[in-house]
């Protein structure tokens, strides 16, 4: 680990010129200096400010925080737009809160963001599961399907709202438009976590239906975007779009300025605007230019031996994901082997490598990550079987577990005294910081030791303390 601080690890890696298959997407300042933001990259520090007389002001918008928002009520063809500063988090939380009464319930897929088992919390709402389907061959969730969606409604009246990822964290995306409409048959909001799809609108823009279309244009209440994960505003913006009028905005406004911070970065707020410009004076070029450089990689590495690249329904192929089992190597062996060239990946999970490209990536870094992989891939034999080890690790994700209220008194366990408890607090690799045990839950044994495996590899899991101790029911 480097004594140099934050900054010194920033300026040593940025030194390396890396290639960035990671969020943000802008993927660095030759961004915004290619699309006339030069000065913006001179004067950061300069544009650090408060609220000073006409500054405006992030929770009373009447002047120029407004006129950006507005810029994405155009792009988004929303009722409203509201510019967060605390990430797709908070606006997570502001939506949950604003549609489920304290005490009421709440239907949820059950791989949301942890964002979404935080607000549980905060309004002492009770979770109703939705298990998504199983992508088998990957070992990993994939769509929420309507029906079940369908199903907790009808045995859950008191519900008055739904919460999804779509796209999830690999880019599966669920069927919006059919959740949307059962959802307003029963008279219950939608709220969509579109983090990973904040580009899915301008594609079918610009593109057709090259992607699967965006929550806003499928039905959903409240879309919230993390415009900083796949487009070009600095990390920890984002962007929230109430899409009807079944959502109480002066209650959701009410929920928003109590996450927020009270000291919102104009720095944040400055980049929301540079991204909305950009792409609504550049957005054919740059996201055809994506399509087109994302075409070419997949054409060409369907041509090395080896590589699996998934595909399936509804998929947001933005999301590069790669498994080199069949040639021995896992994920996390497989990020290693592209991190000595260079090139950095978003995500691990077992034997998948996941390529988070953005607006930002140019030809020069998916030509970059073919030849790697082509590297990587010449040499090493075909194994006569999948490493399935890591599969059967993965599936957890999909497990379903012993389910009991949230615990409201907890004590703190080591991890070989967990089996068999009731979980008091998520437990969440990170990333994808989906919970791989919510509260409420059964820790099993095989969670317990895939838990001890990611430490021993040097994973960050949430909920897992230094002395490897977990919060149980007491």
């Amino acid at each position: 680990m480097t004594e140099k601080g934050v900054f010194g690890f920033l300026k040593d890696h940025a030194a390396k010129s890396p290639v960035s298959f990671h969020m943000p997407g802008h993927k660095g300042a030759r961004f915004f200096r290619r699309n006339g933001y030069r000065n913006f990259m001179k004067g950061i520090a300069d544009y650090d400010i408060t609220e000073i007389p006409g500054a405006d002001n992030l929770f009373q918008t009447e002047s120029i925080i407004r006129e950006t928002a507005d810029k994405y009520k155009k792009l988004y063809k929303s009722e409203k737009s509201y510019l967060l500063v605390n990430g797709t988090s908070c606006g997570i939380l502001a939506a949950v809160m604003a549609s489920v009464p304290e005490g009421s319930k709440l239907i949820m897929a059950r791989n949301c963001h942890k964002s979404v088992f935080n607000a549980l919390t905060l309004g002492n709402i009770e979770p109703i599961y939705a298990y998504p389907e199983s992508v088998e061959e990957y070992g990993i969730m994939g769509p929420v399907s309507p029906e079940e969606i369908k199903r907790l409604i009808v045995e859950n009246k008191e519900a008055t709202a739904v919460i999804l990822p779509s796209p999830n964290y690999y880019g599966i995306c669920s069927d919006i438009k059919a959740i949307s409409e059962i959802c307003h048959r029963h008279n219950v909001t939608l709220i969509v976590d579109q983090a990973h799809g904040a580009h899915l609108k301008m594609f079918r823009k610009y593109c057709g239906k090259f992607l699967p279309p965006s929550a806003e244009e499928s039905g959903a209440d409240i879309v919230i975007n993390s415009t900083h994960k796949t487009l070009a505003s600095l990390t920890q913006s984002a962007v929230l779009n109430v899409m009807s009028e079944r959502v109480d905005k002066a209650l959701l406004e009410d929920k928003l300025q109590a996450v927020e911070s009270t000291s919102p970065s104009y720095l944040l707020m400055a980049s929301l605007d540079i991204n909305a410009d950009i792409i609504a004076g550049r957005g054919r070029r740059l996201f055809k230019g994506w399509k087109k450089n994302l075409d070419r990689f997949y054409d060409n590495a369907s041509n090395i031996e080896g590589l699996r690249i998934m595909k399936t329904d509804m998929f947001d192929s933005t999301k590069i994901n790669l498994d080199m089992s069949l040639l021995g190597l896992n994920g996390l062996e497989l990020e290693e082997e592209l991190n000595r060239r260079g090139i950095f990946p978003e995500l691990i999970t077992g034997n998948i490598v996941m390529c988070m490209t953005g607006i930002g990536n140019r030809r020069s870094d998916f030509a970059a990550l073919y030849e790697a992989l082509k590297d990587i891939a010449a040499g090493r034999s075909m194994c006569e079987e999948l490493q399935n080890k890591e599969l059967e690790e993965t599936s957890l994700w999909t497990k379903k577990r012993e389910l009991h209220p949230v615990p409201r008194r907890r004590k703190s366990v080591s991890l070989d005294k967990a089996a068999g408890k009731v979980c008091a607090s998520s437990v969440i690799p990170y990333p994808p910081g989906i919970p791989l045990i919510c509260p409420g839950e059964v820790i099993g044994s095989e969670e317990i030791e895939y838990i001890k495996y990611l430490r021993k590899e040097g994973e960050k899991v949430i909920g897992v303390d230094e002395e490897g101790k977990i919060l149980i029911e007491s």
